[in-house]
């Protein structure tokens, strides 16, 4: 009898253009969520190596920790590789021997690319397939979903956990019990020419999404008229983003970028810093049309489109603060999972 296969599975990360904080609660109960976002060619990978004894290790390439715990024991959250060891508890099968969980991610949490939520989607696709569960894509994303936010309490949305399952360009609504994902049929000459615009611009500096999102929830569940509005604006940018993109309308896109940006700022004064505000106005200044953090706020990546006999100028400006600058190619797969001859 061979061995048992080694489990593997790849889920994108994400760049959400509007339409971010729509997707936390309560604003898709009370007025129904919109986001706007693509997949991009990096990714949160998770391996499942089957062992023989009733053992279970978690291993972080990226930063060098791990963690150990039996099968029939409840792992400890402190703090190291919790999401893994949420997810493990969830989903595994006591009756089958432990395994080892090698992962490794093209960007670190907190840093706006959704890194964290592609990464529990991965590890609940080859823990499903460990257990045989044959989990459909929305029970896959929401079940990951409930790992991250619900299990360990993190606070956010749910638009990363379906787009990094579902993966291309979305336009995904969000409802009290409901989350639809419609995907779009974007021309292959329209995904070009953003590639060809955009530029993927990291500050160096990631952070806690979960403080922001609180204070955010906070201000808007007390009414504050510009959390309020800034939310709304955001639904409504979203849509307004879809309908350029299907459209081709290259500028109009860049623009509202820019309104995008300028509503997420009113949802919570965490979001910017005087250093992204430095940032954003050099990037104009230099040629760039709009832009916004991709995540929460606070640090992390920005992304920027330009004219595109200005982008170079753009790019260079930017590397002048000392930034990392680099080209964006859009990912049509989502959530990709294989096995391997152990």
């Amino acid at each position: 009898m061979g061995r048992e296969p080694i489990l593997r599975a790849r889920a994108p990360l994400r760049i959400s253009f509007a339409g971010g904080g729509t997707d936390v609660p309560p604003f898709p109960a009370d007025e129904g969520g919109a986001v706007l976002s693509a997949t991009i060619n990096r990714y949160a990978f998770a391996s499942l190596v089957p062992r023989c004894d009733r053992q279970v290790s978690v291993r972080s390439l990226d930063y060098g920790l791990s963690v150990e715990f039996g099968v029939d024991e409840r792992p400890a959250f402190d703090g190291d590789l919790d999401l893994a060891k949420a997810a493990v508890h969830r989903l595994i099968d006591r009756e089958l021997d432990g395994f080892d969980l090698f992962l490794h991610s093209s960007a670190p949490p907190g840093s706006g690319l959704g890194a964290s939520s592609a990464m529990v989607v991965a590890l609940v696709a080859v823990l499903q397939e460990r257990c045989r569960l044959g989990l459909t894509d929305y029970v896959l994303a929401e079940v990951a979903h409930d790992v991250e936010r619900t299990d360990l309490g993190i606070r956010g949305g749910r638009q990363d956990h379906y787009s990094a399952t579902f993966g291309g360009f979305n336009f995904i609504e969000f409802g009290a019990d409901r989350v639809v994902v419609n995907p779009l049929r974007v021309k292959p000459e329209v995904v070009n020419e953003l590639e060809h615009n955009l530029l993927l611009v990291y500050t160096g500096r990631t952070r806690l999404s979960d403080h922001i999102i609180d204070d955010q929830v906070r201000r808007y569940s007390a009414g504050d008229s510009e959390a309020v509005k800034g939310l709304q604006q955001q639904k409504e940018l979203a849509r307004q983003m879809k309908d350029a993109l299907l459209r081709g309308r290259h500028d109009d896109f860049g623009h509202l970028l820019d309104e995008a940006w300028q509503a997420k700022r009113r949802l919570s004064p965490r979001i910017a810093t005087p250093f992204i505000d430095e940032v954003y106005e050099r990037a104009v200044r230099a040629g760039a049309l709009g832009g916004k953090v991709t995540g929460a706020g606070g640090g992390g990546y920005m992304v920027f489109y330009c004219a595109f006999d200005r982008r170079h100028l753009v790019a260079e400006d930017l590397l002048g603060l000392g930034l990392s600058v680099g080209e964006i190619t859009f990912e049509p797969l989502g959530l990709t999972t294989w096995r391997v001859d152990g």
